[in-house]
């Protein structure tokens, strides 16, 4: 029989102990090794990671899953400790990103040999003119711009399937903020127009880029001899008929109700390699491949309220969802952007739900479940969203649930568009 703890009790005795304040940070994991192979806006600590699955007793012989794998922090931390893992992640590039981290076996000296062709060819292409798209022209001086171009063209030419050829595409993709003129939002956002005075020059950025890579191989490889993770470059809400094996443990984060466009985090590297020309490509490039948690999803979705509030996913929380959803389409009326918010968080629900279901299918019986995820309050109208991921959860299968508190979040009320205290932590669930 199914129980239900409630959202707030912290009496799980099954769950780990471990509560680390910053366990919902990236920022940590940019001085590990293989981690920093690449700065993603969105994740959580890899040393938090590994002090759970420690805690769950979790072996060698046992699978973890994260179905938002990000650039791998799970993946990585379970090929370290010997531990098979499963990553599923729909954002095209990220997953790239994510499989290339993974080559870490790949013998050093093969990488520096690839790259080193990789950096002379560059160095002796001839100048030319090229046309850039606006956003490349805006983002770096000429001289630089030609010079990853130059990188660009020669690894393009070189490339041939292996792994040191992907890892070079990794050094040089991972360059392409550290060389340009143009500022980062939080979250990394790219800014044209907002110039950083710390720049450097392509060429010894990339010689720099594979001297850390080589460094980190070494280091990975003096403590595993083969990568155990399997990366699935698709979409959560659907991902359950292509996994093989059961699971035992989850470790995730999903993308927040925050409307925050992961889609367009990368559009500077996804510029740069062609995936997109403009912002207006990235809709159909990435976004509607990820679940809704952007204004500029839904509205570009052009999503129906009621149609969404209908759906059989949504309909363990339908009653309060639709006193939330209902209160943001009467709100918006009052603000000049009119954003979709509405919708957004109907969807948003809707995927998560889809989420939960799949997981279920591919989880054991007893399997545990950690989610680092925050709360919402779009226009200023509250989202518990913490507590509705855990009710979806109930009742797609999970057994039961609790959430611990990390930290406080929206109480600088400073230039802030509400002042609706939110927070950020663990919802343990288990199945």
């Amino acid at each position: 029989m199914q129980t239900q703890l409630s959202l707030f009790e912290n009496d799980m005795k099954t769950r780990s102990d471990v509560k680390v304040s910053r366990s919902g940070t990236f920022l940590d994991n940019m001085a590990l090794p293989i981690h920093r192979w690449f700065r993603y806006s969105a994740g959580f600590a890899a040393q938090w990671v590994e002090q759970v699955l420690a805690g769950w007793g979790i072996t060698k012989e046992q699978i973890v899953l994260d179905p938002f794998a990000g650039s791998g922090t799970v993946s990585v931390v379970c090929d370290t400790m010997g531990i098979p893992s499963i990553g599923v992640e729909a954002h095209s590039l990220v997953s790239r990103i994510l499989k290339a981290k993974l080559l870490w076996p790949t013998p050093p000296q093969h990488v520096v040999e690839f790259a080193s062709k990789v950096l002379k060819r560059a160095q002796n292409e001839r100048p030319h003119t090229t046309t850039f798209p606006p956003l490349l022209e805006r983002s770096y001086e000429p001289k630089a711009l030609a010079s990853l171009n130059a990188l660009k063209s020669s690894w393009l030419s070189l490339r041939d399937e292996s792994p040191e050829s992907e890892l070079v595409w990794l050094a040089l993709t991972a360059i392409l903020r550290s060389t340009s003129t143009a500022g980062t939002a939080q979250w990394q956002y790219i800014l044209p127009n907002k110039t950083k005075k710390h720049i450097i020059e392509p060429f010894f950025a990339f010689q720099q880029q594979i001297r850390i890579i080589k460094a980190d191989l070494r280091w990975m490889q003096a403590r595993a001899d083969r990568s155990c993770a399997d990366i699935i470059a698709g979409d959560a809400r659907a991902f359950a008929g292509i996994v093989s094996r059961k699971v035992d443990a989850v470790i995730t984060s999903p993308p927040y109700a925050n409307n925050y466009d992961y889609a367009d985090a990368l559009r500077l590297e996804m510029t740069f390699w062609g995936d997109v020309n403009g912002w207006g490509d990235i809709h159909h490039a990435v976004r509607r491949h990820l679940i809704v948690s952007s204004s500029q999803h839904s509205s570009r979705e052009r999503l129906l309220l009621e149609d969404l509030l209908a759906l059989e996913a949504v309909a363990p929380i339908r009653s309060e969802l639709a006193q939330v959803v209902h209160e943001l389409a009467a709100v918006r009326e009052n603000h000049g952007g009119k954003k979709h918010y509405h919708t957004m968080i109907a969807a948003y629900c809707r995927d998560i739900s889809l989420t939960l279901q799949q997981l279920q299918r591919v989880c054991k019986p007893g399997s545990r479940m950690c989610w680092v995820i925050g709360d919402s309050a779009p226009y200023g109208v509250y989202c518990p969203i913490e507590r509705w991921i855990a009710e979806l959860a109930i009742a797609a299968g999970f057994k039961n649930y609790s959430f611990d508190k990390l930290r406080d979040r929206n109480i600088k009320w400073k230039n802030r568009k509400h002042r609706v205290p939110l927070k950020e932590g663990l919802l343990w669930i288990e199945g």
